[in-house]
């Protein structure tokens, strides 16, 4: 199994250093634990790492096995992408934010006329708007929405290795996918939670086979 440089250097630092917290692991790297949260979760779940609680991170020396590297990265985005809750971008943010609620979830797609995607909304920015405005029921949602091009997107052929990476990259709690054809039409979503839940599931399904 290839990791990313940043995850081989998390277990280099283990193996010198172990037991070591989180904390201690980003502080090395210069970066923050919640950025590190996902490599942690991949390096444990194949096995490299083992974590105990109130005592930090272990090497385990042990290989991954092919078996579990496929049920783990080799799934496709296709395999794992749930159904988005795409709004018009006259939407008000007042009606956005209920949708998000109503929903449960952590971001918001918008499209045009052409039902081409055209921006996202996240919690982040129904807070940032929220914070001294009080007009979210005349406010359309084009006003507050990241639009495109600056939007991360995947195409389902994607393996959630690839798109999990870009979501560490970017920092974005979700993906829009959309079709190779048209990457302007949108067929899924891929979230943080999506992608964890994965890992969980498939670490479970290896240890009881």
């Amino acid at each position: 199994m290839d990791f990313t440089e940043r995850q081989n250097k998390i277990i280099e630092i283990v193996k010198e250093h172990e037991p070591i917290s989180g904390d201690r692991i980003a502080g090395y790297l210069g970066l923050s634990r919640a950025t590190l949260r996902s490599d942690l979760a991949v390096l444990t779940m194949v096995g490299i790492l083992d974590a105990r609680t109130k005592v930090g991170y272990f090497y385990t020396g042990q290989d991954v096995k092919p078996l579990v590297y496929d049920q783990l990265f080799e799934v496709t985005v296709k395999e794992v992408m749930t159904t988005p809750i795409i709004v018009e971008q006259t939407l008000s943010v007042y009606d956005a934010v209920t949708n998000l609620f109503m929903y449960d979830v952590g971001s918001l797609y918008v499209k045009n006329d052409q039902d081409e995607l055209v921006g996202v909304i996240s919690r982040k920015d129904f807070l940032r708007f929220v914070i001294g405005n009080s007009n979210a029921e005349n406010t359309p949602v084009a006003m507050i929405m990241t639009r495109m091009p600056n939007i991360v997107t995947v195409t389902p052929e994607w393996t959630i290795l690839e798109a999990g990476n870009l979501l560490m990259q970017h920092q974005v709690d979700s993906l829009p996918v959309v079709t190779k054809d048209n990457p302007l039409k949108v067929v899924g979503k891929l979230t943080k939670t999506r992608l964890m839940n994965h890992f969980i599931q498939a670490g479970n399904d290896s240890n009881n086979s």
